[in-house]
């Protein structure tokens, strides 16, 4: 599981791709949509929507859009716009399994945008269920290291429910099943542990190891589904080794 924290710090070091092309409040707008959806529209009994506006808030989302992408996501949007969670799959050169969650108005859109950037890297799009079994769907909460005592925190997250806790330098990872992550979240914030992000993902069941240069040519193809506005999360096979980030981060 290292690698989604290698991958998240290889983002970080790589600049903020969203601020730089200006998409950032699209991003997290619909970040607190997906949260108010999942857990209801007051950020005082949903934790992960608290933390979705805390981090809107940090970057200077204006608070109209904050309150619309709220009531859109707890249905009482006024715009008329509809929300759609998609999880699309594919395969990138090389044999490495592909999923990416979507969250659109627009479907045809966002499906046009991902096989358009599947073709230019020699990848391709696959049937629904080609690919998913391949991935277990997990909750990921990412906690501040500093100052914090990682078997403290271990059994925290374990009576809470948590699969696994994976310490770093800089941040200590938490996997959930995918029904405990609000749990988890709760209780970790209810101990006082600084959580900086949380949301669903998909953790490879196996992973595949390429050349260095077959790698980075993969990564880059997450990196360019990562860019689109529809596009939520991407998760791989691909194993990530350091040398395979540090080549990345170069580029």
């Amino acid at each position: 599981m290292s690698g989604h924290s290698k991958w998240s710090t290889i983002k970080r070091k790589k600049g903020a791709l969203d601020a730089k092309r200006g998409k950032i409040f699209t991003r997290l707008g619909r970040e607190i949509t997906i949260a108010a959806r999942e857990g209801g529209g007051n950020p005082e009994s949903n934790t992960r929507l608290r933390l979705a506006i805390d981090k809107a808030k940090a970057s200077n989302m204006p608070k109209d859009n904050i309150e619309r992408a709220i009531a859109r996501g707890a249905g009482g949007g006024d715009d008329g716009v509809v929300m759609e969670t998609i999880t699309y799959e594919g395969y990138a050169p090389h044999g490495v399994a592909i999923l990416i969650d979507v969250l659109t108005d627009n479907k045809n859109r966002s499906l046009s945008s991902i096989r358009q950037v599947f073709n230019r890297a020699n990848g391709n799009m696959a049937e629904a269920g080609s690919v998913m079994w391949q991935f277990d769907r997990k909750g990921y909460v990412e906690v501040q290291a500093e100052g914090v005592n990682a078997d403290d925190l271990f059994m925290v997250a374990a009576d809470a429910g948590a699969d696994d806790v994976i310490p770093g330098e800089e941040t200590i990872e938490v996997y959930t099943p995918h029904d405990h992550l609000g749990h988890v979240e709760n209780q970790l914030v209810h101990s006082h542990y600084k959580v900086s992000d949380s949301y669903l993902t998909w953790i490879p069941k196996n992973e595949v190891d390429l050349d260095t240069e077959d790698a980075v040519q993969v990564m880059g193809l997450i990196e360019k589904l990562e860019e689109l506005d529809d596009v939520q999360g991407v998760a791989s096979t691909l194993h990530i080794t350091d040398e395979v980030a540090e080549a990345f981060a170069a580029v």
